[in-house]
Formats: C-alpha cells, sequence, structure tokens
C-alpha cells in the first residue's frame, strides 16, 4: 500500500488543479461574460475581471468579498459592477478594511458584533462607504491625510501607514464609482439615445439650442426635454471630467476606439458627444448595460452583455482573446496552487527525517515534481500574457527566484537522496510565493513596463541571471540553516550527512558567483546603454556587487583555509542577510536609478528576518560541545578534512 501513496497524493492535488481549469457556470447574470469583456487600465489590456480583483485586493486585501449581511461570497465582479452601475447598494458592502483601532476610534467606526441579525453584524475589521465617508469623517480623514504627507516616508508609524492605505482605498473607489456613468443618473441608456437625438446632424448642445429658440430667450427651467436631457449631460460630463483629471487614481477605459485613435474614459467621451460627436455604439452598450443590472433585470442584462461580445469580437478580436486568456490564467491560481503543494511537501520531508520511511521521500519528492509543474506552466502562461520574459518586476521576482530554488533543490535530491534538498527546495518554493502573494495587494502585477526597463533582450539577460544568482545564493544559505539546526537540535547531522552539505553549499555558491558575476557584468553594459556610463555607485548597483564580493569571500576563504566546515555555513547564512538587502533593501532607501517604488510596509519585515539570520549565525558559532549531533565531544575535536591544529590536511604523495 505505502510504494502506492506517492501517486495517490499526486493524482489528488493534480485532479484538485485540473478542476480548478473547469468554468463555473452561470445560473443568472453572465458573471463569466462580463469577466471576460476587456477594458484597459494601468496603461494595458485586461478583462474586466483582472481590474475588479485589482481593485478590490487594494481595498480589502483579498480577491472577493464575504459579506456578514447575505452570509456569501461576493466576487469581485459583482463587487466591481455593484460599483459601476448600482452604486446606493455599494455603499453598503463592507469592503474597506481598517485595522488600526486608533483610526477606528478615530473615525468612530463600529466594533465587533456577533449579532444574530445577520443586517447588524460587525467584524469590526470590515466597513462600507457609508459608514466611512460621513461630513465629519472626511473632515478628520482629509487633515491626518496631509499631516501624513509633510513626514517622509521612512518615518511612517503604523497609524500614518492605515491612514494613507484608507486614503488610497477612498481615492480609488471614489474615481470607479465615476467611470461607467455620472452619478445618480437612471435610466442611463435611453437618457443618452434621447440626448443623441435630440442634437441635429452633429451640431453642438448651444447650436442646438439656438436654433430652436431663434429669436427667443431659452427658458432656464427643465420644462423642456432638450434643456433638461442636455443639461444633465453639461453637469455630468464636467463633474466626471473634473473628476478624472484631479484624482491621483486613473480612471479605467471601457470603450473601445469606436471612432477615435484609442481607448477612452466615458466621461471623456460624453464630452465629445456634448460638442456634436455621434454617439459610440460602446456608450451605448455600457449604459445599457448599467440600467439592466441596477434593475436586476437578467435577461435584458445578458442579451446586452452578448450583443455587446458579439460587437467586441468583430472589431476588436484580440483583446477578447487576451482577456479570455487572461481570466482562465486568474481561475488557474498556478502559484497559489503550488504554494499549497509546497508547503505539504515540506511537511512530508521533514517527517521522513526522524522516520526515515522511504514513501515518505519519495512523496514529497513526487509533490515537489507537481507543484515545480504546476509552477513553471504559471510562469510560462504569465510570459506569454505579458509578451515578456519572466522576471519584471518585484512580483515576478518573488515568481521566478522560488522556481529557480526548486530547480536546484531537485538537482541537490538526485544526487544526495536524502530529502535536504527536498526541504530547502519546497520551504524556499513556499516562501518565494507568500512573498509574491503579499506583493500583489498593491494592484496589478502585470503592470505596463517602465520606459528604460522596456526592452526584452536585457530582461531576458541581465535580469534572469542575475535573479538564479539571487536564487542560488539563498538556496546555500538555506542549506547552512538546516546544517545548523540539525547539528545543534538533533543527533542527525552525522559525519556522512557534514560531508554531503558541505559539498552542496560549496557547489552552489560556485554557482551563485558565475551567475551573479556574469549578471552584474550584464547589467553595467546595460545602464551604459540606458544612461551613457557603466557603474554610478547606485544603490541597487552596490547590492549586487556585494552579493558577488561575498560569494568570492567564502571561496576564497574555504581555499585558504581560513574557515573550517562551520565557518563556510555561517558565512553562507550572512549570504542571505546580503541578497534580502539587494533584492528589497534598495527598494527601501527611495533612492537611485533602480529603486521603483518604496515598500515601506516590507521594512520591518526585513528587519526581523536579518535578525533571525544574525541569531542563527551565532547558533553556528556555539562551541561543538553544545551541539547534539557532537554529543559530549571536545570543542577541539577536528571537523571533516581538517586536523585540531586548524590546518588543512595535506593530501598524502604517490609515494607515500
Amino acid at each position: 500500500m505505502k510504494k502506492h501513496l506517492p501517486w495517490m497524493l499526486c493524482a489528488a492535488f493534480a485532479a484538485w488543479f485540473l478542476s480548478t481549469l473547469l468554468s463555473p457556470r452561470d445560473p443568472g447574470l453572465a458573471w463569466g461574460m462580463l469577466a471576460r469583456t476587456p477594458v484597459v487600465n494601468g496603461g494595458r489590456h485586461q478583462p474586466f475581471e483582472s481590474l475588479a480583483r485589482n481593485a478590490l485586493v487594494q481595498i480589502r486585501d483579498r480577491y472577493s468579498h464575504y459579506d456578514l449581511a447575505e452570509e456569501r461570497t461576493v466576487p469581485a465582479e459583482e463587487w466591481l459592477a455593484e460599483v459601476l452601475f448600482d452604486s446606493e447598494r455599494a455603499s453598503h458592502r463592507k469592503v474597506f478594511r481598517v485595522d488600526h483601532p486608533d483610526l477606528i476610534s478615530l473615525l468612530k467606526l463600529p466594533l465587533k458584533n456577533d449579532s444574530t441579525d445577520p443586517a447588524l453584524r460587525e467584524d469590526g475589521k470590515h466597513f462600507s462607504w457609508e459608514q466611512i465617508v460621513t461630513e465629519k469623517n472626511v473632515a478628520s480623514l482629509q487633515k491626518e491625510s496631509e499631516r501624513v504627507a509633510k513626514k517622509d516616508a521612512s518615518q511612517h508609524d503604523a497609524f500614518d501607514q492605515a491612514v494613507r492605505k484608507l486614503s488610497s482605498a477612498l481615492s480609488l473607489y471614489n474615481a470607479l464609482q465615476s467611470t461607467a456613468r455620472p452619478r445618480d443618473i437612471r435610466d442611463y441608456g435611453q437618457f443618452l439615445s434621447q440626448f443623441s437625438r435630440s442634437l441635429d446632424n452633429g451640431a453642438t448642445l448651444r447650436e442646438t439650442l439656438r436654433a430652436k429658440y431663434a429669436g427667443r430667450e431659452i427658458p432656464k427651467d427643465n420644462n423642456d426635454p432638450l434643456l433638461r436631457i442636455g443639461g444633465q449631460v453639461l453637469v455630468g460630463a464636467d463633474r466626471e471630467s473634473e473628476t478624472g483629471e484631479r484624482s491621483t487614481v486613473k480612471v479605467p477605459l471601457l470603450l473601445p476606439p469606436d471612432g477615435t485613435e484609442d481607448w477612452s474614459r466615458i466621461n471623456t467621451r460624453l464630452v465629445a458627444i456634448r460638442g456634436g460627436e455621434p454617439l459610440p455604439r460602446s456608450l451605448l452598450a455600457w449604459a445599457s448595460l448599467g440600467d439592466a443590472f441596477a434593475a436586476r433585470d437578467t435577461n435584458r442584462f445578458n442579451a446586452e452583455l452578448r450583443d455587446y461580445h458579439d460587437w467586441i469580437q468583430a472589431n476588436f478580436s484580440s483583446e477578447l482573446s487576451h482577456a479570455n486568456h487572461e481570466v482562465f490564467f486568474n481561475r488557474m491560481a498556478p502559484f497559489y496552487t503550488a504554494m499549497t503543494i509546497y508547503v505539504v511537501a515540506l511537511l512530508l520531508a521533514l517527517a521522513y527525517w526522524f522516520t526515515f520511511d522511504s514513501w515518505l521521500r519519495q512523496s514529497a519528492f513526487a509533490l515537489v515534481g507537481l507543484a515545480f509543474a504546476i509552477h513553471t506552466v504559471g510562469l510560462i502562461y504569465r510570459m506569454a500574457l505579458q509578451g515578456r520574459p519572466p522576471v519584471t518586476n518585484l512580483y515576478s521576482s518573488a515568481i521566478f527566484i522560488g522556481w529557480g530554488a526548486i530547480v536546484l533543490g531537485m538537482v541537490l535530491e538526485r544526487f544526495w537522496r536524502n530529502a535536504i534538498g527536498l526541504v530547502v527546495g519546497s520551504f524556499l518554493g513556499f516562501v518565494t510565493l507568500v512573498i509574491a502573494h503579499n506583493l500583489a495587494l498593491d494592484g496589478d502585477t502585470m503592470e505596463m513596463m517602465r520606459a528604460v526597463l522596456d526592452t526584452n533582450f536585457w530582461l531576458a539577460t541581465h535580469v534572469v541571471i542575475v535573479t538564479l544568482g539571487y536564487a542560488s545564493t539563498f538556496v546555500a544559505g538555506f542549506l547552512a540553516i538546516v546544517y545548523v539546526i540539525r547539528g545543534v537540535f538533533t543527533r542527525g547531522l552525522d559525519a556522512a550527512t557534514q560531508r554531503a552539505m558541505a559539498r552542496m553549499v560549496y557547489g552552489i555558491i560556485c554557482f551563485a558567483t558565475l551567475f551573479s558575476f556574469t549578471g552584474t557584468v550584464l547589467g553595467g553594459i546595460w545602464a551604459d546603454q540606458s544612461w551613457g556610463r557603466f557603474w554610478g555607485w547606485d544603490a541597487k548597483e552596490n547590492g549586487a556587487l556585494i552579493i558577488v564580493l561575498w560569494n568570492a569571500l567564502i571561496l576564497h576563504a574555504r581555499w585558504g583555509g581560513l574557515v573550517r566546515e562551520r565557518g563556510i555555513m555561517t558565512l553562507a547564512i550572512a549570504g542571505n542577510i546580503v541578497t534580502s538587502w539587494s533584492w528589497f533593501g534598495v527598494n527601501m532607501l527611495g533612492v537611485g536609478l533602480h529603486s521603483y517604488g518604496f515598500l515601506n510596509g516590507a521594512f520591518q519585515t526585513l528587519g526581523l528576518f536579518v535578525i533571525s539570520q544574525l541569531l542563527l549565525i551565532a547558533l553556528g558559532c556555539l562551541p561543538l560541545r553544545w551541539w547534539k549531533s557532537f554529543g559530549e565531544r571536545s570543542a577541539t575535536t577536528a571537523e571533516p578534512g581538517l586536523p585540531v591544529s586548524g590546518k588543512p590536511a595535506l593530501r598524502p604523495s604517490a609515494a607515500a
């Protein structure tokens, strides 16, 4: 039975992954079709679902919303449809996450309440637009936001970060409310049709009014339908135009190039219609969709959406195809699935060290292989969607570093079948995917490339190679952590395991030195092409150089006999600090040409990681008599390959 367990576990997880590829049925409103509707946001084409997911995750830190009153999970696309088309209903959704107690107290938000009445329940962390946006709260939040804006980002405390996050979420929500229609206008489709027909052969509103009231004073009341309709368009268009121009949040573009050169905002087209341009087909479609949704007219909504998709397919088939593929990728969620499988594989590999039952190691190896395959599929699919190499931003670097760590871990396991490669690989795979998940909370992970980075050749050479250098340095460091923990706390670090791990770390550091050096040199060439100089002592450039120097230091220390086995391990652990600084720390400085975003929220996490590595280095420096694997040996006991004197053991000559 045990010999079949690895395959059974692998088949079960594979079936789980395949089940995510099935498209859910839509018994009511055609949510799946709405999810695949193409839009433009952040400078790139994306489906409606991605727009909704990226917006909701910035507001709620989740890709869906669990409604306590309705006792169900509301998908992102349904929530966004309510924000766009039914603002009154959306304003009651408790989607804004506020964790800081002082901010909750400042805004006088309700505390946790487990009422038997679902409508009265509060979880104490999520609040609605209606609860937050009161006249007094807006004034208080505005005052705090102005205070926070005057402080340097590096000096923001937890309360300041909470204020900044909530203000950003409210701005985003406010911009989304103005994306599809002027607020407070009902029967928007009929309204636009009447207004369009009121204009005479493309004349402007003012020209039409002058023609109708030639020689007479234009009345100021709203008895005339043309005045009423035209006035609402004028007010609505001006208000929406002002919102789009003043807000720091970019309003999504819903309208394809229907008589224009590029995708456009609805408010922009309203201004154009006011000036006499014809009513776009897409604008009328979105207006009709909104009316049907607000009225909860399922048949009309689905029919209007099918007609719009038929028109999109006929005129913008490539954009629709891209949207379909991205929705499939979102539903597949390969990195979440791989992350889950890595955890299970890690537990099985750790269990193997306690029992040495071969089926545990085989099961762990099979699951790591399955997770790696899913990880690879996700990486390739994402590359195809972006049309870019695998590493384009911090999010994708975390995905790729985890992928590289798994490759190295499986190679190690292929040569030394002791589950050490599986433990290190699956642990790093899991941790890097968790890091990627947290980075995704900032919004769209497939953002447009900055101009200086918009070079596929250098992204595929310098960035990929230097990132593999990061991955291999981390693998060496975490192998050293396994060495220290097993040696200090267990009796499992026998002589054979010591020798095996020493070879592993040495080989990985050689690999890391080669790739980090090559990647750094290529980065200098790219810098010369982009900025006209090979080296400028930029923070990121210095970080990359420090990785090369540190790995070289470890190799020279080993070759020169300056450190023994434990010394190499502690130096490799210190390599984790060096690499994490180059990977994340440079972004926290907010300076230099390579700083593409201030990650203030990650400073505490990075600090804790550095402290943990220093503690592990201290453990590695403890006298050998305190290591369980060495028992009661003397502190002067020689380590493998070195005599007690500490000088390198001479290899016997052939004559001897």
